[in-house]
């Protein structure tokens, strides 16, 4: 007696992908209890896109603080929080007929394809480079359709200043608009510096300063990304070990009764000296 063949071999990804019916069953039971909950609850039913949408961003923070701490534990349930938003979200245009849970899935699995011609097409790309220059290029086809006016029109003004400088060089540098080496990126960086004490130095009003700060600082990002660097990563990491060394100063202070406030700055430089540097 011949089986008809499995469902996924007529897919364009390839079978061993494919979920197992009992994973599909516990998605489809989350999918369900969201919905539940929507109707039941009187504190989901009463929210909507913009009431919720702020947590949205708190969870997606608590799953990088997870991922710096190597805390796969919570990264688990932080990625589950993440998805509780996505369906609830799904779960609210559905009621409203503005889409469903299938057009959001949908809609992201028919960029994923395009946007992948050397996985799911004919064309080839050796390295991770040549697949970055691909997804702006076919992104940017995609927008021309749309009647984008700038190749910048991606880049949600909302993300944090480092993060957003970042993604707005590398969307410029994917259409050929950057510096041509690294030394002459380093060089804008001296020349924001320079003007920058410049205004500090001859007293300029307090505007023209954070002005030329703010080229000093998107030059500093440019050179980083030009070093293969992520600067929102690298500012985290700096304000972190500076907290953590900062705590240590306080704690050693308050062994001996001593609040920080309270103790010689001079005695306070001596103890953050001999704190322990690694980890800041």
């Amino acid at each position: 007696m011949s089986s008809s063949p499995p469902e996924s071999a007529d897919k364009i990804y390839e079978p061993q992908f494919a979920e197992s019916a009992e994973r599909l069953e516990a998605y489809a039971d989350f999918v369900a209890i969201v919905k539940q909950l929507r109707r039941d609850c009187p504190w989901d039913r009463e929210q909507t896109h913009e009431s919720v949408k702020h947590l949205l961003i708190e969870e997606a923070y608590e799953v990088v603080e997870a991922v710096d701490e190597r805390d796969w534990g919570a990264l688990t349930e932080e990625l589950g929080d993440v998805f509780l938003h996505v369906l609830f979200h799904a779960t609210m245009g559905e009621e409203q007929d503005r889409f469903t849970l299938a057009d959001v899935i949908e809609a992201e699995t028919d960029k994923l394809v395009r946007r992948h011609p050397h996985v799911f097409g004919d064309e080839a790309a050796s390295d991770s480079e040549t697949v970055a220059a691909s997804w702006e290029e076919i992104k940017q086809q995609e927008k021309d359709g749309e009647g984008e006016a700038s190749v910048l029109d991606g880049v949600p003004p909302q993300l944090p200043a480092l993060l957003r400088a970042q993604r707005v060089q590398e969307k410029a540098a994917g259409v050929g608009f950057e510096f041509p080496d690294r030394g002459e990126a380093w060089e804008k960086v001296q020349e924001e510096l320079r003007e920058f004490r410049e205004t500090i130095e001859e007293g300029d009003c307090p505007d023209r300063q954070e002005e030329e700060l703010g080229d000093l600082l998107f030059a500093l990002v440019n050179y980083a990304r030009y070093a293969g660097l992520n600067p929102e990563n690298a500012l985290r990491e700096g304000v972190d070990g500076f907290s953590d060394r900062f705590q240590q100063v306080e704690r050693r202070l308050a062994d001996r009764g001593v609040s920080i406030d309270e103790a010689d700055l001079s005695e306070v430089r001596r103890l953050w000296a001999t704190t322990n540097g690694a980890e800041g």
